[in-house]
């Protein structure tokens, strides 16, 4: 039996990589910083998974697969190549998979997931049984972010950061947009925007291009997206907001492309509950908890926007986790306009920050930490608050919206659990 190893076996990506060579029969070991959800749910599918890295983990291994946050210097990774062990990041693994498969990816600044989610839905209804690799859990899969098929069909999301998509060798790829982000490793927008044009030259001539209409990338197979069916799918989601209209949209499209009939598709997208931590809701005998994952501008206004769409009348509390100094730094001014307005349109009644999620190994020393939630606080005339104190802001029959890419889901959980324990 073949033996595989995963280092940060806990992140999202390499979890379901690691559920997929269990499938298949490898033995699966692997080590994450620390414990979690996701661990404890491998190790119940039969991973051996241990706490901390260290080289004398690494013993005999037909191959090694390592997180985009590992660096050079890790005592595993290190370990491995001296004993002339394959290793091989998650973005280059799972591209050597898409060349497998008829892979479908799915790209994007924002909407990735949610429409990676959806796809994935109108493909299995239609019967096509995928192979799903999601970067958040799918209730409708389990609350898992893998799914194992046996057909040919390969679904995944492919990520921009520090280009990894660029491992990928997709049939079909899905744009939904493309924005400032990651600046910390593009620079600019415009090198942002070539990164994207290298990912579609990956397709070859038979492939297709399924984009937004304001995504200025040519390819011969081109289907653009807009807001024409929007009457059709406003009629059968239940998740609310324009973005995940969107989003519905190029899922759509891209089952089309597939040859899926329009009724299995929107008979799907009506099943639809939303992904974990993407406008996922719940209702507490005192208020109502949204926890999202927004952590860009542009993610920040579609989710308040939807927020108030659904709750015209409650009073809305956002409680903030900016994710890394160094977006906070670039994208500062962009923050600190859509909360403005924001509050100013109503879209939200209060505005708490907490401090910020700072990413180790991705985060500098110097003057992007003096763009920190004190100075964000300032500009937006918001309020600070710290875990311990958020619950005695609450009044009562508010909705509150948890919202960023750091550990915020945690306190969220802390909230869920005090909650409940007093309703009882």
């Amino acid at each position: 039996m073949k033996k595989i190893y995963f280092i940060g076996i806990g992140g999202i990506g390499v979890s379901a990589l690691a559920k997929f060579y269990l499938e298949r029969n490898w033995r699966v070991f692997g080590s994450d910083a620390c414990q979690s959800a996701i661990t404890d749910d491998l190790k119940k599918k039969g991973a051996e998974v241990l706490i901390g890295q260290k080289e004398e983990n690494i013993k005999d291994f037909d191959l090694v697969i390592f997180s985009p946050a590992v660096k050079e210097d890790n005592p595993e990774l290190k370990r491995a190549r001296e004993k002339g062990i394959k290793a091989l990041s998650y973005p280059r693994a799972l591209g050597e998979l898409t060349k497998e498969y008829f892979t479908v990816a799915v790209s994007g600044t924002h909407g990735k997931s949610t429409t990676t989610a959806m796809l994935a839905l109108i493909l299995i209804k239609a019967g096509l049984d995928p192979t799903i690799i999601v970067g958040t859990k799918l209730k409708e899969l389990g609350d898992s972010n893998y799914r194992g098929g046996k057909s040919k069909y390969l679904v995944i999301e492919a990520c921009e950061h520090e280009a990894s998509f660029l491992n990928y060798w997709p049939r079909i790829i899905v744009i939904t947009n493309i924005e400032t982000d990651h600046l910390d490793y593009y620079g600019n927008l415009e090198n942002i925007k070539k990164s994207f044009k290298e990912f579609v030259s990956h397709l070859k001539e038979e492939g297709v291009l399924i984009k937004r209409d304001d995504v200025e990338i040519d390819f011969p197979n081109t289907t653009e997206f807009s807001l024409k069916d929007k009457e059709a799918l406003n009629n059968v989601l239940k998740v609310p907001g324009e973005h995940n209209v969107l989003n519905a949209l190029a899922a759509l499209k891209t089952a089309r492309a597939l040859g899926i009939d329009d009724k299995v598709s929107l008979e799907a997208l009506s099943r639809y509950g939303g992904c974990w931590r993407r406008f996922e809701i719940t209702e507490l005998p005192d208020f109502i908890l949204i926890d999202d994952y927004a952590h860009h501008p542009t993610e920040i206004e579609a989710t308040l926007k939807a927020a108030r769409e659904k709750y015209l009348n409650k009073k809305i509390y956002c409680v903030f986790q900016p994710h890394q100094y160094q977006r906070t730094q670039l994208l500062f001014n962009d923050f600190v306009a859509v909360f403005k307005n924001s509050l100013k349109e109503g879209l939200i009644d209060k505005l708490l920050l907490l401090d910020v999620y700072d990413v180790k190994g991705r985060e500098g020393s110097g003057e992007e930490r003096e763009h920190d939630s004190a100075k964000l606080a300032e500009a937006v005339k918001a309020g600070r608050i710290d875990a311990k104190s958020l619950r005695k802001e609450l009044e009562g029959g508010e909705v509150v919206i948890m919202m960023g890419a750091g550990d915020i889901y945690n306190l969220s959980e802390e909230l869920k659990n005090t909650c409940i324990v007093q309703g009882n």
